[in-house]
Protein backbone atom coordinates (compact mmCIF):
# COMPACT_ATOMS: atom_id res chain seq x y z
CA UNK A 1 0.00 0.00 0.00
CA UNK A 2 1.64 3.47 -1.18
CA UNK A 3 0.14 6.65 0.81
CA UNK A 4 1.12 10.48 0.45
CA UNK A 5 -0.34 13.11 3.12
CA UNK A 6 0.32 17.28 2.53
CA UNK A 7 -0.17 19.82 4.71
CA UNK A 8 -0.10 23.34 4.98
CA UNK A 9 0.05 24.99 8.46
CA UNK A 10 1.89 27.87 9.96
CA UNK A 11 4.50 25.98 11.98
CA UNK A 12 8.20 27.75 13.15
CA UNK A 13 10.34 26.11 15.36
CA UNK A 14 12.57 29.14 16.43
CA UNK A 15 15.33 29.08 19.40
CA UNK A 16 13.90 31.80 21.38
CA UNK A 17 11.25 34.26 21.67
CA UNK A 18 8.50 36.44 24.03
CA UNK A 19 6.75 39.90 24.69
CA UNK A 20 8.12 42.98 25.52
CA UNK A 21 6.21 46.03 26.53
CA UNK A 22 6.80 49.96 27.74
CA UNK A 23 5.55 53.33 28.00
CA UNK A 24 4.88 52.95 23.85
CA UNK A 25 3.47 49.65 23.27
CA UNK A 26 3.84 46.27 23.45
CA UNK A 27 6.20 44.04 20.95
CA UNK A 28 6.16 40.21 20.58
CA UNK A 29 9.96 38.95 18.91
CA UNK A 30 11.12 35.34 17.59
CA UNK A 31 14.46 34.24 16.68
CA UNK A 32 15.22 31.89 14.74
CA UNK A 33 12.54 31.83 11.83
CA UNK A 34 14.07 29.94 8.66
CA UNK A 35 11.31 31.38 6.02
CA UNK A 36 10.25 35.53 5.71
CA UNK A 37 8.90 35.94 2.77
CA UNK A 38 6.83 39.24 1.29
CA UNK A 39 5.41 39.30 -2.18
CA UNK A 40 4.39 42.54 -3.83
CA UNK A 41 1.88 43.08 -6.30
CA UNK A 42 0.00 46.45 -8.02
CA UNK A 43 -2.73 46.00 -5.46
CA UNK A 44 -1.19 45.41 -2.15
CA UNK A 45 1.49 42.96 -0.47
CA UNK A 46 1.26 40.06 1.57
CA UNK A 47 4.07 38.67 4.22
CA UNK A 48 4.46 35.49 5.18
CA UNK A 49 6.19 34.23 8.49
CA UNK A 50 5.30 33.30 11.71
CA UNK A 51 4.77 36.96 13.44
CA UNK A 52 2.79 39.97 11.53
CA UNK A 53 3.41 43.45 12.06
CA UNK A 54 0.01 44.95 13.41
CA UNK A 55 0.49 48.83 14.29
CA UNK A 56 -1.74 50.66 16.00
CA UNK A 57 -1.91 54.56 15.38
CA UNK A 58 -3.65 57.02 18.17
CA UNK A 59 -4.86 60.52 16.71
CA UNK A 60 -5.00 63.32 18.87
CA UNK A 61 -8.34 63.46 21.18
CA UNK A 62 -9.32 67.02 22.68
CA UNK A 63 -9.69 66.61 25.58
CA UNK A 64 -13.70 68.23 26.90
CA UNK A 65 -12.49 70.32 29.73
CA UNK A 66 -15.71 71.97 31.21
CA UNK A 67 -16.91 71.61 34.88
CA UNK A 68 -21.11 71.21 34.68
CA UNK A 69 -22.92 69.63 37.60
CA UNK A 70 -25.56 68.59 35.85
CA UNK A 71 -28.97 66.66 37.81
CA UNK A 72 -31.48 64.28 36.19
CA UNK A 73 -34.50 63.11 38.51
CA UNK A 74 -36.81 60.96 39.24
CA UNK A 75 -34.80 58.65 38.39
CA UNK A 76 -36.04 55.89 37.99
CA UNK A 77 -39.16 57.64 36.23
CA UNK A 78 -42.48 56.67 34.92
CA UNK A 79 -43.10 59.97 32.54
CA UNK A 80 -41.41 63.40 32.44
CA UNK A 81 -37.79 63.28 32.78
CA UNK A 82 -36.27 66.46 34.97
CA UNK A 83 -32.68 67.58 33.40
CA UNK A 84 -31.42 70.19 35.86
CA UNK A 85 -28.25 71.92 35.00
CA UNK A 86 -26.85 73.94 37.66
CA UNK A 87 -25.19 76.95 37.56
CA UNK A 88 -26.43 77.63 34.42
CA UNK A 89 -24.45 80.17 32.29
CA UNK A 90 -26.68 80.24 28.63
CA UNK A 91 -24.11 78.36 27.31
CA UNK A 92 -25.45 76.03 24.49
CA UNK A 93 -26.16 72.21 25.47
CA UNK A 94 -28.04 69.49 23.89
CA UNK A 95 -29.21 66.16 24.91
CA UNK A 96 -29.91 63.06 23.14
CA UNK A 97 -31.89 59.80 24.84
CA UNK A 98 -30.63 56.56 23.49
CA UNK A 99 -32.25 53.01 23.85
CA UNK A 100 -29.72 50.25 25.12
CA UNK A 101 -29.28 49.04 21.93
CA UNK A 102 -27.74 52.98 20.53
CA UNK A 103 -30.80 54.00 18.82
CA UNK A 104 -31.32 57.57 19.02
CA UNK A 105 -34.85 58.14 20.40
CA UNK A 106 -35.52 61.44 21.20
CA UNK A 107 -32.73 64.88 21.22
CA UNK A 108 -33.48 68.72 22.24
CA UNK A 109 -31.80 71.80 22.93
CA UNK A 110 -31.42 72.71 26.51
CA UNK A 111 -32.21 76.48 26.64
CA UNK A 112 -32.96 77.02 30.42
CA UNK A 113 -31.64 75.67 34.29
CA UNK A 114 -34.43 72.93 33.72
CA UNK A 115 -35.31 71.06 31.09
CA UNK A 116 -38.53 68.41 30.46
CA UNK A 117 -37.77 65.03 28.93
CA UNK A 118 -41.34 63.64 28.20
CA UNK A 119 -40.66 59.44 28.69
CA UNK A 120 -44.34 58.85 28.83
CA UNK A 121 -44.10 57.32 25.70
CA UNK A 122 -41.79 54.87 25.73
CA UNK A 123 -41.70 51.11 27.22
CA UNK A 124 -39.89 49.94 30.75
CA UNK A 125 -36.26 49.67 29.75
CA UNK A 126 -33.04 51.24 30.49
CA UNK A 127 -32.04 54.49 28.34
CA UNK A 128 -28.91 56.29 28.42
CA UNK A 129 -28.65 60.18 28.26
CA UNK A 130 -26.01 62.54 26.89
CA UNK A 131 -25.55 65.82 27.32
CA UNK A 132 -23.21 67.53 24.91
CA UNK A 133 -21.81 70.61 24.32
CA UNK A 134 -22.28 73.15 21.23
CA UNK A 135 -19.28 71.24 19.30
CA UNK A 136 -21.05 68.11 19.86
CA UNK A 137 -18.43 66.83 22.61
CA UNK A 138 -20.33 64.48 25.23
CA UNK A 139 -20.22 65.99 28.54
CA UNK A 140 -21.89 63.68 30.49
CA UNK A 141 -24.03 60.16 30.18
CA UNK A 142 -26.62 59.02 32.22
CA UNK A 143 -28.19 55.73 32.96
CA UNK A 144 -32.15 56.65 32.91
CA UNK A 145 -34.24 53.38 34.00
CA UNK A 146 -38.10 53.84 32.76
CA UNK A 147 -40.66 52.13 34.55
CA UNK A 148 -44.47 51.86 34.12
Amino acid sequence: MFWISLAQAQESINTSGGDASGSSGTVAYSVGQVVYTTNTASNGSAAQGVQQAYEIYSLAIKEVRTSISVDVFPNPTTSNLTLQINEFNNQRYSYQLYDILGKALKKGEITSQQTQINTSGLPSATYILHIQNEESQKVQSFKVIKTQ
